[in-house]
Formats: structure tokens, sequence, C-alpha cells
């Protein structure tokens, strides 16, 4: 009953604040025209996307020779709804890959398919999570600072102590009612957002969303509780409101907005992969040199009795491997007969099988190549960027604040697990076309080189499909910071209630 009272007082003290009101209201404002600016961010990614996707669709229509398009495939990665929330990588890393079977494809090789909005740059980061993250965690100090040392400064502290309450009563009531307080604005805040989701006729909300967002909105209460329990500490420590204000202050600003950019700064500053990209760089022409040599003992071993002819063809990893009628040095007897058609002239009809049988060739030995290419950049990659950024993320996880942007990342689908599933999904894409051009023996075929036997059915060509992976993968994911998170909460009570209970009133 007693424990009823004291957070119906509490809780009437906290809402009847100035300080609440404006929290309130600059909140609920901030959530609302940052959702309707990223809504219709959204909206214009969505648009250009379809765009992308029909646009890739019909340059592979347009390929005459499978050589051809095997320059043309390419794949995209559809925007993320619950970026709203958080947009983590999901605008900030690229959402288009080509897929060639002289490449595989990382996070290196992505491109976008569209330019970012000139009014939306100001706002780029300024998401919902952010907004709670910032504001929220403010509130949450301000309504802490003076909980306990506003009380011992103005002797009601002890006045409610003469009445028989255990000192963890009034802790437990303290909570209680100013959780209660920063949950509403939290509540409201999705509410709202949700409420313009349903307006937009772009945004569909799978079933899995919905747990992911009621994800996003528990892991944002254990967050403001951690915050919470941050200015209670320092109010039990301290006698006086305005140094418990002052150190609030200092804490908010070095644990929300120092600390994560210091950390960043630094590790890009102390970690030098410089050494590590220049002998990836060696490893990779070395691979290609091996190529280049093989290839050309293929040609020596298969001559040609015609003065007219010689093989020039492209090379390296991002080639296509087809003949170019351009010079002198090619293959004359492939002649183009127009820009975009390659012919066989009744001259060099009879070198066909010679064309076939290098393709058969070299395109395998050019995807073995890649392949081990492929090995070469993925080891670079984990050595120069995953592992500087996992550093970076470890080295941010002392604050709670990279935590709880790292788990609503995680429940959003944004973070870097989401885009590596991307990428596999294209990796494995590739590993479909080319198992297709292995089985229908297309390498080796007159329709790799050239286009006079009729047109292509490019509606046997396997198609690309992706699905963002389900909230189980979301869960796995934000389990670790959302754990941290609660064991910050339970040490900062812990250690106030000790503190307080032995406290001189």
């Amino acid at each position: 009953m007693m424990l009823l009272i004291l957070i119906q007082r509490e809780l009437l003290s906290n809402l009847m604040t100035f300080r609440f009101v404006v929290a309130m209201v600059v909140t609920l404002l901030l959530v609302v025209a940052n959702t309707v600016v990223l809504i219709a961010d959204y909206e214009r990614r969505l648009t250009s996307y379809n765009t992308a996707v029909q646009q890739h669709a019909q340059k592979v229509s347009e390929a005459e020779t499978y050589s051809e398009v095997e320059g043309k495939i390419r794949v995209d990665r559809p925007p993320n709804p619950l970026s709203i929330f958080n947009a983590g990588l999901d605008r900030r890393l690229g959402n288009s890959i080509h897929v060639r079977h002289t490449l595989v494809p990382t996070l290196w090789d992505t491109q976008s398919h569209s330019a970012d909005n000139p009014f939306l740059s100001l706002f780029s980061s300024v998401d919902l999570v952010l907004i709670f993250q910032v504001i929220l965690s403010l509130l949450a100090l301000l309504f802490a600072h003076d909980a306990i040392a506003g009380e011992r400064e103005a002797g009601t502290l002890r006045l409610t102590m003469t009445n028989a309450v255990s000192r963890p009563i009034i802790l437990l009531a303290k909570y209680i009612s100013a959780m209660t307080c920063l949950i509403f604005p939290l509540v409201m805040s999705v509410l709202l957002a949700l409420i313009l989701f349903s307006v937009s006729e772009s945004i569909g909300l799978r079933a899995d969303d919905w747990l992911r967002i009621g994800g996003i909105l528990l892991t944002s209460i254990i967050y403001l509780s951690a915050f919470y329990l941050i200015g209670l500490l320092i109010s039990t420590l301290t006698r006086r409101t305005a140094t418990a204000l002052m150190l609030a202050m200092v804490i908010w600003s070095t644990l929300v907005l120092i600390y994560p950019s210091l950390i960043v700064f630094a590790v890009n500053r102390l970690w030098d992969t410089s050494s590590q990209l220049e002998a990836a760089s060696g490893e990779i022409e070395q691979i290609w040199e091996r190529f280049e040599r093989e290839r050309m003992d293929f040609l020596e071993r298969d001559p040609v009795e015609d003065d007219n002819t010689g093989y020039d063809i492209l090379k390296g990893p991002g080639s296509r491997g087809v003949f170019e009628p351009s010079d002198s040095t090619t293959l004359k007897y492939f002649k183009a007969e127009s820009r975009n058609l390659r012919g066989v002239n009744d001259d060099s009809e009879s070198l066909v099988p010679h064309a076939k049988a290098y393709y058969q060739f070299a395109e395998s030995l050019r995807i073995r190549a890649a392949e081990r290419t492929g090995q070469v950049r993925w080891k670079a990659l984990e050595q120069v960027y995953v592992r500087k950024a996992n550093l970076a993320k470890n080295l941010m996880r002392l604050s709670p604040a990279p935590m709880y942007d790292f788990a609503t990342e995680s429940w959003a689908g944004t973070d870097f697990h989401s885009i590596a599933d991307f990428i596999s999904s294209v990796q494995q894409y590739r590993q479909t076309i080319i198992n297709y051009f292995h089985d229908e023996g297309i390498f080796s075929s007159r329709q790799w080189f050239a286009s006079d036997q009729g047109e292509i059915d490019w509606g046997d060509l396997p198609q690309f499909s992706y699905q963002r992976t389900d909230v189980s993968t979301g869960i796995k994911h934000a389990s670790g910071d959302m754990a941290c998170l609660l064991l910050i909460n339970c040490v900062l009570f812990m250690t106030t209630f000790l503190i307080f209970v032995r406290q001189e009133v």
C-alpha cells in the first residue's frame, strides 16, 4: 500500500514538471517530422529500386550473346522499411551488384542505383532510434538527478522516512514512476510512427516486422532504464542537485556523444591497413599473371593456320572474355556485322571449333582464377574493414548508447549481418549462373561469342531472389547487446541500493 502511495506521488511530481512537458513535445515533434521525411525517402528509394530492376532486366534481354549478357546481369537489394527506425547500413552501403563469372562479389563491389535526396542529407542520420537515444536518455537523467539529492536537500527525504517507509520501497517507487513517465513518450512516438506508416501505401510490414518493432521498443525501454539508474546513482552519491545535474550532463555527453566518436576516430587513426591492401593486391596480380600464362600456353598448343588471325582476349578480373574485332591483332575471321551483332563469315567457319575449345578452356580457367581472387579479396576485406569495425564496436560497447544502437540495428535488419546476407545471396546466385552455363554447355557453344543463330531465350536464365532474414536472426544478433544492457541495469540498481541503504539521511 505504501509503495502505491509513493508511486502515485512520484508520478504526479514528474508529470507536472516543465521538463517533462518540454521533452514530451520536443520528442513527438521530432518523431513526426522525421518519420514524414524518412517515409518520403523510403518511397523514393523503393521507386528507384523498382526502376533499377526493370532497367537491368531490359539490358539482359537486349544482349545478343551469352558473353555479352555476362556483363549486364545486375541484382538489387530492396530498401528495408524498418530503416526508418534505425537506418544502420541500409542507406550507407551500396544496394546493387554486377554478377560476373569472372568476379566473386564482396562488399567492395556494391554500388548505389539512386542518388541521395539533397533535403534528406540534412537529416540522414536522424532516425527514430537516434531521437530516443539522445532526447529520452537526457530526459531520463533529468528525472533522476534530483530524485534523491533534491529530496535530501529539501528535507523531504527525512520526513518520508519518519513514516516507517523502507529505503528499498523508496527507490523502487522512484524507479517505477520515472520509468512510467519515460515509457509514455516512447510508446506514443512509436504509435505515431506506425500511424504514419499506415498512411503510406508503399510500406508493407510483414508479420515478423511487428515482432522486430516490439524488440526495438523493448530495447529502448531497457536503454532508458540504464540511463535513469545512472542518474539515480549520481543523485544518491551527491548532496546537492546542482552537483548532480552537472555530473549527469558530463556523463551523458561523454557516453552518448563524445566516447563513440572518439573510439571511431582513434581506431581509424591507429589501425594502418596499407600493408594488407598492398599484399592482397600483389597476390591478386600473381593469380591473374598465372591465368594469362596458362591461357597463352593453350593458344600455343592450339595453333590456327591462318595468317590473318590472332587472339586478342580481354583479360583480368573484370573481363568478359570475348573476341573484340577492333584491330589487326584480333580474330579477323569473326567480323562484326553491326555494332551489337557478332557474326562469323564463310571464310572463318572452319575456325569456330577452335573458338569453342578456347572458350571452354579459358572461361573455366577464368572462373578458377576468380575464385582464388575472391578468397584473397575476402581475406583482405576481413583484415582491413571487418576486424577494424568489430574492434571499434567492442570498444564502444563500454557505453550503453552504442549497445542500444547495435541492438536496434539488429532488430531492424539494417546491421552488417543483413548486408552480408545479401552479398552471400548474390554469391550463391553467381554460382547458380555458372552451374547453368556449365550444364547447358554455354561456354563451349557458338552462342557464347556469336549471334548469327537466332535470338537467345533469356527466360531460361536463372532469376535472382532475395528475402530479408526472419526475426530469429534479429533476436540472435540483438540478444548479446540486450543482455549487456540488462546487466548494466542490474549492477546500477544494486550499487545504488547498497549505497542508499547505508547512507545517513
